[in-house]
């Protein structure tokens, strides 16, 4: 492709947060079209955390004649103080710029990685209003949202409560200690394996549930105990998260994935490290975002609800996404126009040479198709 492409910055009131001091707007993107057009048809693509702005696809789809709104919530570089109704307002505040200044017709919902479960809460609050709010003023924000026309789930995890769970180290006893272990539960322990049987499997499983709630029900408390105190929330860590077995052994859930390998290189070094996700939460976000029992960001609720045109793209070499993960999103959707399709590539499409532009064809034309 060669068409000229232009971006512009967006930045943006939220209905919940004010501007910052130093000026910055609490909703910030850059807008991405082909030069000197104003397409017809555009996508919006938001993550939890994650900066996406200058979102690898952007280019390639303006190229493609469409516009991409790479869009960020006041939450970007913020994990630890994500409230899933102030996320889901900033979102609309992206979707009606581009319908009410960009001039768009169509608004895609492109759902990247752990944003694939945000774009589909969005979705679904814009239609069957479910999302319990924070507060009487989050609660008139996301009242009325505006719907989009079409929705891609690109990489997409299953909710941040299963990732998390999912990547969760469980042989960890003491979580104020990082170095804390259960022997018979340790993932590196060659003693253990791999290969892991399908009894260590089934136990670990389990261990990796136990350990979310034992959280969840120690945030509970921390909240009770702060009840009548000069405090509302505190900040906690969550140490280890870095253990999916998948990540570890190959053979447990078989593709064509790096062996061995998870998004933060090599799992040991990475478990034991310092970069993860959901590594730092208030008690308030971890009920909001993580907690698999209160937790409103799971996919499959707002998957119910989605009833729009819907494509699911799947990376096949994905380390942390995997095609269960994929048949589950697709399966979930409510859409009677659904489509799958697995695809060669990492989960940030770097590999194999090509592999960006030929997902952007791929979303391109089954986008085209139902213009």
């Amino acid at each position: 492709m060669s068409t000229a492409t232009a971006r512009e910055f967006v930045g943006l009131p939220s209905p919940l947060a004010p501007r910052a001091g130093a000026g910055g707007h609490p909703c910030q993107g850059l807008y991405h079209r082909p030069a000197g057009k104003r397409p017809r048809t555009a996508f919006i693509a938001t993550h939890y955390n994650v900066d996406f702005a200058e979102h690898y696809l952007a280019p390639f789809l303006a190229e493609r004649g469409y516009g991409f709104l790479g869009w960020n919530t006041r939450f970007r570089g913020a994990e630890a103080y994500f409230l899933l109704d102030h996320a889901l307002a900033e979102i609309g505040v992206g979707v009606r710029w581009l319908r009410e200044e960009a001039g768009v017709e169509r608004v895609v919902l492109l759902g990247n990685s752990g944003g694939g479960s945000l774009m589909a809460a969005y979705q679904s609050q814009s239609v069957e209003p479910t999302v319990r709010a924070s507060g009487s003023r989050a609660a008139d924000a996301i009242a009325d949202l505006p719907a989009a026309d079409a929705f891609v789930a690109l990489a997409a995890h299953l909710g941040r409560p299963e990732v998390l769970t999912a990547w969760m180290d469980p042989s960890v006893t003491d979580e104020s200690d990082p170095l804390s272990l259960d022997p018979a539960l340790d993932p590196f322990d060659p003693a253990n394996g791999p290969p892991f049987d399908a009894d260590f499997q089934h136990r670990y499983r389990e261990a990796q549930s136990a350990r979310n709630r034992r959280i969840t029900e120690w945030a509970h408390a921390q909240l009770a105990a702060l009840e009548g105190t000069r405090a509302t929330d505190r900040l906690f860590q969550t140490f280890r998260t870095w253990a999916d077995l998948r990540m570890i052994d190959p053979a447990v859930e078989p593709s064509p994935r790096r062996p061995r390998w998870c998004y933060r290189g090599e799992p040991q070094a990475a478990n034991y490290g310092v970069f993860s996700v959901g590594v730092q939460s208030t008690l308030r976000t971890w009920l909001s975002m993580w907690s698999l029992q209160t937790s409103q960001c799971r996919a499959a609720p707002h998957l119910a609800r989605i009833t729009v045109p819907a494509l699911v793209v799947h990376a096949r070499g994905d380390t942390g996404v995997h095609e269960s993960d994929a048949h589950a999103i697709h399966d979930g959707l409510a859409a009677t126009d659904r489509t799958l399709e697995l695809v060669p590539g990492d989960h940030y499409f770097t590999e194999p040479t090509g592999a960006r532009a030929q997902v952007a064809d791929l979303i391109a034309g089954w986008t085209a198709a139902r213009d």
